[in-house]
């Protein structure tokens, strides 16, 4: 599946942002792979951010990252940094935007 999320980071946060992003630890990007995910991409333009990601199932890939000790430095670490922090993980799969869209 293919989804699809909208954040926002920080103004005066974004080059911190950037720098998180280019030092990804590896043990989080394996737990990430392990959970099903095969492609993550963030773009952003100013300070929003649009990720795509692809996975096996979304609710269970948060499910099985939500109690990682790594996933948990993680997401406290982008909670200083983001200034709009979407709950994704409380509409599992049926968070991400929805598709307006594709080319046929």
């Amino acid at each position: 599946m293919r989804i699809a999320l909208h954040t926002k980071v920080r103004a005066d946060r974004v080059a911190e942002y950037d720098a998180a992003h280019r030092e990804v630890p590896a043990e989080l990007t394996a737990a990430i792979r392990a959970a099903g995910a095969t492609s993550w991409t963030i773009w952003r333009s100013g300070t929003d951010l649009f990720h795509v990601l692809e996975c096996e199932d979304y609710a269970r890939m948060l499910a099985e990252l939500d109690e990682l000790p790594v996933n948990i430095a993680w997401q406290a670490r982008m909670a200083e940094l983001l200034d709009v922090v979407h709950d994704y993980s409380a509409g599992g799969a049926d968070a991400g935007l929805p598709v307006v869209w594709e080319l046929p």
